[in-house]
């Protein structure tokens, strides 16, 4: 049943002082919105902890979209830690929203944001805690319409029975729209049912309950979606795409926390999409095309938001932002306005070539702090299978022009496990580590007064939906650990570090990423045995996810490294970004091939399929570097 709407924060504040960091569970931030009159309320959940989600920006821009809505109100949720959490259900005090202290259960809509795959046993503990029901199936006709939306919706099939609708794609426009259509319909008098049906007619809005699963011989075990006869659910549901990027706001209200958070900084996100084409990365697929903000609306958003939050750090977002055409004069522009005002401006998605290092010069002024470059790949050979489009000599020049402009720490990104990857590839990672540090050492000088530190952080590739790489299997944890071993052993110089990321937590990752519906019992099934804060290190439990598989007859590694054939029907074909299938295939046989693709925006169009179909086209404000 539906809890009413009423201030229940007398409940949690004799919590307060039982639990850590109290301040989680605090409102009135700076900036934050009281909540407003109106017959609508919609409440935003990062199911996590407040220190991750508050300074997430795309809760920053939805919340702003649907404040700003006429008879709409909006607040915030986060997931609460441990402590609180075991406190609530011993005193039986339900999930509050963090503006109002009413019950999360209280609300007409409630969106959560998927951030990555193991967020998912949050999601499940966020629902519990709220006194909502779990599935979607099991929820009464005044429950919360629960909707979710994010980077992770790409295969959102395990976590789809949780939802009554999934935005794909572009939320800013969207999220007002869905949450017109349920406050209208609910005016009205309309079924659940019918309210469904409503959202499934906007484009971007997947309602899993309107399809059903069927595996067959053109399918995966885990089958494919068909839309049940009689609703009229698409066939396929295309994303949602802001075509107008600078039509929307380029600031969107920043609330200051009261604690330590993990990006406490203004952010600004300068562009949206990427061209570059790297095969192994799904947000380089599924957000584009490109679309610049120009340099003018960056610039006087960010002195605004600067004099708004008093921050004293800029960040300039976006999945590349030293791509954008204005880069240069952006940040020429904003070292004028900011001057001996104390404010560091950092680009973090920084580009493998010198380029990329005089931009990150310009943006740091006189401070030098660590630079980070993501090669991917030892070998060349194995940057062209990936499409990465950088050389050993562009890592080079980027390297010692980093180290000539001041630079003494350099961080290196690569991966491990990717297609058609060997021992060779493997050997080259240490060897292009220590070929930076000589580069170091060359310019600056040897010994502990040259400061020169380069280390090397290595993630096992995990395949995901809507990449040329999703139908590869993932490396199994034993091979992972012999070639961990094989690159440890290799860094014979002990001022380079080399670290690696766990296997386990990624093969859990890499089985979520394949799995179809059916893969909800096992996230259930996780939950019931303690799992949540997946993602944090410190709270990953591989043994109880182990344990959770084996009792539904599943065995995780051989979910993950499973590889589909090329034709077989995915459990996330029902969905799509705007990119072909048909051009996917193409890039795996480029990619067995080891032959590149170039970016469409600074040659011509590749063919991938989105601005056709989506009806968009890339938008630069210049010519790109």
């Amino acid at each position: 049943m539906r809890l009413a709407r009423e201030d229940l924060f007398r409940l949690i504040e004799p919590l307060l002082p039982l639990v850590e960091k109290p301040s989680r569970y605090l409102n009135h931030e700076w900036g934050a919105v009281e909540e407003q009159p109106g017959p609508f309320h919609a409440c935003l959940v990062y199911p996590d902890a407040y220190e991750v989600g508050q300074p997430n920006l795309g809760i920053s821009i939805l919340y702003d979209a649907l404040n700003g809505a006429d008879g709409i109100s909006c607040e915030r949720c986060y997931l609460p830690w441990h402590d609180m959490a075991d406190l609530m259900r011993e005193r039986h005090v339900p999930l509050l929203a963090l503006e109002s202290a009413a019950p999360l259960a209280s609300f007409d809509l409630v969106g959560f944001t998927l951030a990555h795959e193991l967020v998912a046993t949050n999601i499940v503990e966020t629902l519990d805690l709220a006194g909502i029901p779990v599935r979607a199936a099991d929820r009464a006709e005044d429950d919360a319409i629960v909707i979710a939306g994010g980077p992770s919706v790409w295969n959102a099939e395990p976590l789809a029975p949780m939802f009554d609708a999934i935005l794909l794609g572009d939320g800013e426009d969207a999220i007002v729209e869905i949450a017109a259509c349920v406050r209208d319909a609910r005016a009205a008098g309309a079924s659940r049912e019918n309210i469904l049906l409503a959202l499934s007619r906007i484009q971007g809005v997947y309602v899993p309950s309107l399809y059903d699963v069927v595996v067959d011989d053109t399918s995966t075990r885990w089958g494919y979606a068909v839309p049940r006869d009689g609703t009229a659910a698409p066939e396929v549901v295309l994303k949602r795409c802001v075509a107008d990027f600078a039509s929307t706001p380029a600031c969107a209200g920043h609330i200051v926390p009261y604690m330590s958070i993990v990006q406490d900084r203004l952010a600004i996100e300068v562009l949206r999409g990427c061209a570059r084409g790297c095969r192994f990365c799904q947000a380089g697929m599924t957000y584009r095309p490109v679309r610049e903000r120009p340099m003018e609306q960056v610039v006087e958003a960010s002195e605004r938001g600067l004099a708004e939050t008093g921050y004293d750090e800029l960040s300039l977002t976006s999945l590349s932002t030293t791509d954008h055409s204005q880069c240069a004069p952006m940040l020429n522009q904003l070292d004028e306005r900011l001057s001996g005002r104390g404010i560091r401006v950092s680009i973090p998605s920084q580009r493998l070539d010198s380029f990329g290092v005089d931009m990150a010069n310009a943006a740091s002024g006189s401070k030098r702090g660590g630079l980070t470059f993501a090669p991917e790949a030892g070998t060349q050979r194995l940057r062209d299978v990936i499409n990465k489009n950088v050389t050993e000599e562009d890592l080079e020049r980027a390297a010692r022009n980093a180290f000539e402009h001041g630079w003494r720490r350099v961080k290196l990104y690569f991966m491990m496990g990717l297609p058609t990857e060997n021992d060779d590839d493997i050997l080259a990672i240490p060897a292009a580590t220590h070929r930076v540090l000589e580069i170091g050492r060359e310019v600056v000088g040897r010994g502990k007064k040259s400061k020169v530190q380069v280390s090397a952080s290595v993630a096992v590739f995990v395949p995901k939906a809507y990449t040329p790489f999703q139908w590869a299997g993932q490396l199994e944890v034993g091979e992972v650990e012999r070639r961990a071993r094989l690159l440890l052993g290799a860094n014979t110089d002990r001022d380079v570090k080399i670290s690696y990321h766990d296997p386990r937590t990624s093969l859990v990752e890499g089985a979520l990423s394949k799995m179809g519906r059916a893969g909800f019992d096992l996230v259930l099934a996780a939950w019931r045995r303690g799992c949540r804060f997946d993602a944090w290190t410190s709270e990953f439990n591989y043994d109880a996810w182990e344990a959770a598989a084996k009792e539904l007859g599943y065995d995780l590694p051989s979910i993950a490294s499973e590889g589909f054939p090329l034709d077989a029907r995915l459990p996330w074909d029902h969905t799509s970004p705007g990119v072909s299938k048909g051009f996917l295939q193409r890039e795996w046989r480029r990619a067995a091939q080891g032959v590149t693709t170039p970016d469409c925006t600074r040659d011509s169009c590749v063919g991938c399929g989105v601005c056709p179909t989506l009806g968009v086209d890339n938008v630069a404000w210049g010519e790109r570097a």
